[in-house]
């Protein structure tokens, strides 16, 4: 399985990349930098900033989404890592709709496509999912996807062969001569797994960004320049219990900037 999901995800990469060769394959693309400061982070250092570079894009076979996460810890280095560390997702989906060339459409269903993604970054932190996405029509909201995934860890840590449920969406409220965009996604694994190696507890992560779109109330030009804040509530992180000896609970919000291009 992680074989195929490597194989699926190399295949969406390098279609991806042909975009660049042949135009005609790109529908549209984003991309934008930002920048977060917040406190009382748990299991890492309390303070942290983080710098984000996101890419998002559909073309003609599905859709692409990457986030790389540069973070510097404030204080007090990381245990295990130091200073500073990175950590990225690479998210590529193919659509079923796309493929066929035909609506594929049920009820609030208005496509299905296979769902991956391929998380890394420092230390043993590497997973391959895959599996069943849709694209739902929910009324005022400007996109929302549910992707169920099937996680599949590299080596032998626990947290192998369980569900996660991803919902991710974006919905835009009018305020005065611009608009408050809340965007953001939500990962709710919802199994147990131990192993000789430790054990992996259930865990939820809800992350929205509430934000003023600030170009567009100074005329500097619409959905480009954002201020705001993120929430970060992550319920057992790391898929670690949360006891009263180790606090793995967290609830963050942290002054956001962005800026795409």
């Amino acid at each position: 399985m992680k074989r195929t999901c490597t194989s699926l995800m190399l295949a969406g990469s390098l279609l991806a990349g042909g975009q660049a060769m042949a135009g005609d394959l790109l529908q549209w693309q984003n991309n934008s930098l930002t920048y977060l400061y917040g406190k009382d982070f748990k299991v890492n250092p309390a303070i942290q900033q983080t710098v984000t570079f996101e890419h998002a894009d559909a073309w003609k076979y599905g859709d692409n989404f990457l986030f790389i996460d540069k973070i510097f810890y404030n204080g007090k280095p990381d245990g295990g890592v130091g200073n500073n560390t990175y950590y990225g997702e690479f998210s590529p989906r193919l659509s079923l709709g796309k493929i066929l060339d035909q609506k594929i459409e049920f009820g609030p269903v208005k496509d299905v496509l296979l769902a991956m993604t391929y998380e890394f970054g420092e230390g043993d932190v590497e997973s391959y999912l895959i599996g069943p996405g849709f694209d739902l029509a929910i009324p005022g909201f400007d996109y929302f996807q549910l992707n169920f995934y099937q996680r599949h860890t590299e080596g032998p840590r626990a947290g192998d062969n369980v569900w996660q449920i991803t919902p991710v969406w974006s919905y835009t409220i009018p305020v005065g001569k611009s608009d408050v965009l809340i965007d953001g996604f939500m990962d709710w694994v919802v199994d147990n797994d131990s192993n000789s190696k430790g054990d992996y507890h259930a865990n939820l992560h809800f992350n929205p960004q509430i934000k003023y779109d600030l170009g567009k109330a100074l005329s500097f030009g619409e959905k480009q320049l954002y201020v705001g804040v993120e929430y970060d509530y992550w319920k057992d992180k790391y898929g670690i219990d949360d006891t009263r000896a180790f606090t793995t609970n967290q609830n963050v919000t942290s002054f956001l900037v962005k800026f795409h291009f």
